[in-house]
């Protein structure tokens, strides 16, 4: 199994059921899986649900572009497979539904097009239950293209693609790069990085993939005896996940503890160092200048106040993309300044947040 395959199967499970794992919690009784794709009779007339899913990016040219979806239905998981001009109609049970894949010029570019619809008849007026079990669930889907072809980044382009990036339109998923070839997409049921990882401490899923693994290892092996005889009869994916749980030893439970990695500061010259000064008002603020903080009431940091009138030096200005300045410090009685400077760890102020010393 690939590492994309290994990433693809966590998202594909992930919120099928969240601990403690037993039918009769509220929160699997009434569950709310990530990556819908309703029926439509039931996704109408709603802008938070969707009948359909779109994947839109872009690509150089390819010797071949193909797609495949992936989702669960009825606790099962399914794929299904697209290539160009080429429209698929499928049955997964009772749930139906197509996926058709386009791939047009843009310029000296590609832009790929894969859309997943729901065709299920359902009648109106039917409970979001019913909707669930004909809906397909967990939907993802992973756009790939054969060598030479690479994607560009569909949240970070580079200037060259920017503009065509921009032009694409993504519904009901996030796509983002899945390889380090870049040769693939993967159209995300939440929000992910380019090239996203599997931490290489996990011991398999738990259904809470974007939750804390050792902190939910621990929970399942503290699991009480009525819970555990309720989860005897339980889904199989959850009796199996169970058995991995039990079957852990003290080091593996410490191996998810978490690492540190340690390496040099990235040199002065590689950080944005923002604007040299700025006038906001009638104010003048320069790098290396001195401010008094003066937080204001509308932040919302919990220690805001033990900032209060401490004198600071303005490491930073930037300015973004509404017009805003924000004032980058460091605190200058904080033993850690020095450290904080070579980290690049500042606290950020608005002008009216700070006054002169």
């Amino acid at each position: 199994m690939t590492a994309l395959d290994t990433l693809v199967e966590t998202l594909l499970w992930e919120g099928h059921q969240l601990y403690p794992y037993t039918p009769s919690a509220t929160k699997n009784l009434t569950p709310t899986p990530f990556g819908i794709v309703y029926p439509p009779s039931y996704a109408a007339g709603d802008p938070h649900r969707f009948a359909r899913l779109k994947v839109q990016a872009i690509a150089t040219d390819a010797a071949a572009f193909s797609a495949t979806v992936h989702c669960l239905v009825a606790g099962a998981a399914h794929t299904v497979d697209v290539t160009p001009g080429a429209g698929v109609a499928f049955a997964l049970g009772s749930v139906g539904g197509t996926v058709a894949m386009d791939v047009e010029a843009f310029g000296p570019l590609r832009r790929v097009t894969v859309e997943v619809a729901n065709t299920t008849d359902l009648a109106d007026g039917a409970s979001r239950a019913d909707a669930l079990e004909g809906a397909l669930l967990s939907t993802h889907l992973v756009v790939r293209c054969a060598a030479p072809g690479r994607f560009f980044s569909p949240v970070a382009p580079p200037p060259e693609a920017a503009a065509a990036v921009m032009a694409c339109v993504s519904v009901n998923t996030h796509p983002v790069l899945a390889t380090e070839a870049d040769d693939a997409i993967l159209g995300a049921a939440i929000f992910l990085p380019d090239h996203p990882q599997i931490a290489p401490e996990s011991r398999g899923s738990l259904f809470d993939g974007t939750e804390i693994e050792e902190a939910l290892l621990l929970h399942v092996l503290a699991l009480s005896d009525g819970e555990r005889a309720e989860l005897e009869d339980a889904d199989p994916a959850v009796r199996a996940m169970l058995a991995r749980a039990a079957a852990a030893t003290p080091s593996d439970i410490m191996a998810l503890h978490g690492r540190v990695t340690l390496s040099d500061p990235a040199p002065v010259e590689q950080e944005v160092r923002g604007e040299e000064a700025v006038v906001v008002g009638d104010r003048r603020f320069a790098r290396g200048g001195h401010v008094v903080l003066r937080p204001g009431v509308g932040r919302v940091g919990a220690t805001d106040h033990l900032l209060a009138g401490r004198s600071a030096t303005i490491e930073r200005i930037y300015i973004d993309y509404d017009g805003d300045v924000h004032l980058c410090v460091t605190v200058d009685d904080d033993p850690g300044q020095q450290l904080m400077r070579d980290i690049g760890r500042y606290l950020y102020f608005k002008p009216d947040e700070v006054e002169a010393p």
